[in-house]
């Protein structure tokens, strides 16, 4: 099976939820002429980094949101892994990410595990605890938020289910280019995966962001990739290369988990 994948690298006007569902509006109805299967936005698309506002501005529990991209998905008939928002509930903001099918159904939700503390989420954020897997186009995919993409035994956690997408998305700074290239291609090589990854455009009044979006096949192979400024990114993916490469090099058969050190508690105390 073939999918037809877009990246919308979006610059995020800072704090401006209403400016920022104006654009993604704008931009889906444009794409929706090229008949992709699947968009995908970037983190915190409606606020961007604008974290101490977050109390004014956050969605209530995500009800906007879902709303939103449910009513743009069932329009278009396209899925949307709508990247993430800052989602409000009574025990703190989250950085969450939705899926809408291309019925307008929210088939996944996923909020951020591992918090950046170089970018302050500590001070703002509440942690997430569930996986991100949901499904697809009858295929089982993966959603994860910018830095969890460094914390690769998070991202087996998901594959070793048989999860044949890993949809990523990000505010990732240009200063670090190098590493969002090569731990997403590190990513797809290692769990013989598609790797979709959509970051931001633009600045904040913080960080320029790198742009650079990436469309990764399970081998590691670039298919596509965006520069610097806001655009949309499309490659077409097949899934019939997953299973292929996973026959060829069979790791997940090959894992030998029972040997694995999952926690520090279990090391020994002298090597």
């Amino acid at each position: 099976m073939t999918l037809k994948i877009s990246c919308l690298q979006l610059n995020i006007a800072f704090g401006d939820p209403a400016e920022n569902q104006q654009r993604v509006q704008t931009e889906v109805e444009k794409l929706s002429a090229q008949r992709p299967d699947i968009i995908v936005l970037p983190e915190l698309w409606t606020t961007g980094y604008d974290l101490t506002r977050l109390d004014e501005i956050a969605d209530e529990d995500g009800a906007h949101t879902k709303a939103f991209i449910s009513e743009l998905a069932r329009l278009h008939h396209i899925n949307i892994v709508a990247g993430s928002i800052a989602k409000k509930t009574k025990d703190g903001i989250t950085n969450t990410m939705y899926i809408a099918n291309r019925n307008g159904d929210i088939v996944g939700e996923y909020s951020k595990l591992h918090l950046f503390q170089l970018m302050d989420e500590h001070l703002y954020l509440q942690s997430g605890e569930a996986p991100g897997l949901f499904t697809l186009e009858n295929t089982l995919c993966a959603g994860v938020i910018c830095y969890d993409i460094r914390f690769p035994e998070w991202i087996r956690v998901h594959t070793v289910q048989g999860a044949e997408i890993l949809f990523v998305v990000a505010e990732w700074p240009l200063p670090r280019l190098h590493h969002w290239r090569t731990l997403l291609q590190a990513r797809a090589i290692e769990n013989q995966c598609y790797v979709i990854a959509c970051n931001r455009a633009g600045h904040d009044p913080n960080n320029t962001f790198a742009g650079h979006s990436l469309i990764v096949d399970p081998w590691g192979e670039i298919l596509a990739e965006a520069k610097e400024e806001p655009c949309s990114l499309t490659a077409e993916i097949d899934l019939q290369k997953v299973k292929q490469v996973r026959k060829q090099i069979p790791i997940f058969s090959d894992r030998r988990p029972e040997h694995y050190i999952t926690s520090e508690k279990n090391f020994p105390k002298k090597y």
